[in-house]
């Protein structure tokens, strides 16, 4: 193994509660998990993969359960965090390890963050993207999200729960969604402030009426979008948006940890121009109590969404001098 070159992607497929679990890994080492976000897949680890191989770890990048080429369970509640947590403890176990730093973005920031919450003794650390850490608690969220749009509108995340809904909307086209939902969200694509807010969606509308029609965000290739669009026009949306479906259910299973800070070694990187470190500011605020071992906060100037992507060095950066340091 010590002589294979870094640049070897290993696809595999690993058996974990969801029944098959598929993974791509690149190097040797310290393992750390990567762990995606919506609606997205391991491919959106590709420029993370061969730099912390090279800096020297087992980087592994997973379908989470319902994407890919992972397993796709019919129930929703199958999507629950316990669920999702227990795949990445049995991830850890089949690769042959007993512990492993994980790291996610979006939905994958929160899957990683209650990891590490939930099992301290095999996620040693913890690194966040874009999605700050915020712990369990505080009102039901199906509450929550309803109250933000208003009679006008209703909050992408309320318009995900009913199914099949979304799923009308997204897969007769599913390039064409994907394109505009990662244009809305990326900082050289993305509305400019003042013009609706792609976050929502008008009574009696569609989420994309509000996504950008023009060229692709700079980090995004035709490629790379037929890499995203072929694996969704081949599983459908279903499982990917029962993340969203799953949220009252999560709120209820995650009661006994309310407020609980995470103690391991933590990492934030999030975007100045990504909603979710704004609406979540009080949140990053909050990190000396709910994260107190954190290394570091790092807000890129001008990033949006996709961070791992649009600042693709910045974030290897980032993330290869906090592993270095939890090496000792």
């Amino acid at each position: 193994m010590g002589s294979e070159p870094t640049a070897v992607l290993r696809h595999r497929t690993v058996e974990t509660p969801a029944g098959r679990l598929h993974l791509v890994e690149q190097g040797s080492g310290p393992l750390v998990l990567l762990v995606h976000g919506f609606p997205e897949s391991w491919y959106s680890w590709r420029h993370q993969l061969p730099a912390l191989a090279a800096a020297g770890y087992r980087a592994v990048a997973i379908d989470v359960r319902g994407y890919g080429r992972s397993s796709k369970p019919a129930a929703a509640d199958a999507y629950r965090l316990l669920d999702l947590v227990e795949d990445n403890v049995a991830v850890v176990r089949a690769l042959g390890e007993e512990s492993a730093v994980v790291a996610g973005h979006d939905w994958g920031s929160t899957i990683a963050a209650t990891s590490a919450l939930l099992h301290p003794e095999v996620f040693s650390a913890v690194g966040l993207l874009s999605v700050p850490y915020a712990p369990p608690g505080g009102p039901r969220p199906s509450d929550v999200f309803g109250r933000i749009g208003g009679p006008e509108q209703e909050f992408y995340v309320s318009y995900f729960q009913e199914p099949g809904r979304a799923e009308a909307e997204i897969e007769p086209d599913v390039r064409g969604w994907l394109a505009g939902f990662y244009a809305a969200l990326s900082a050289d694509t993305m509305p400019d402030r003042g013009e609706p807010d792609p976050h929502f969606v008008a009574r009696g509308g569609r989420l994309r009426d509000r996504f950008p029609s023009g060229p692709l965000p700079s980090w995004l290739t035709e490629d790379d979008l037929d890499v995203y669009a072929g694996e969704f026009e081949r599983t459908g949306l279903t499982g990917a948006l029962n993340r969203y479906r799953s949220m009252d259910r999560d709120w209820e299973d995650l009661a006994p940890h309310r407020g609980a800070p995470i103690t391991q070694p933590a990492l934030f990187i999030g975007g100045t121009a990504d909603a979710s470190t704004t609406w979540m500011a009080d949140a990053i605020d909050a990190y000396p109590t709910t994260l107190p071992a954190l290394s570091g906060s790092h807000l890129l100037e001008g990033c949006g969404h996709w961070i791992q992507q649009e600042r693709p060095h910045e974030v290897n950066s980032l993330l290869t001098g906090w592993l270095a340091t939890l090496q000792g």
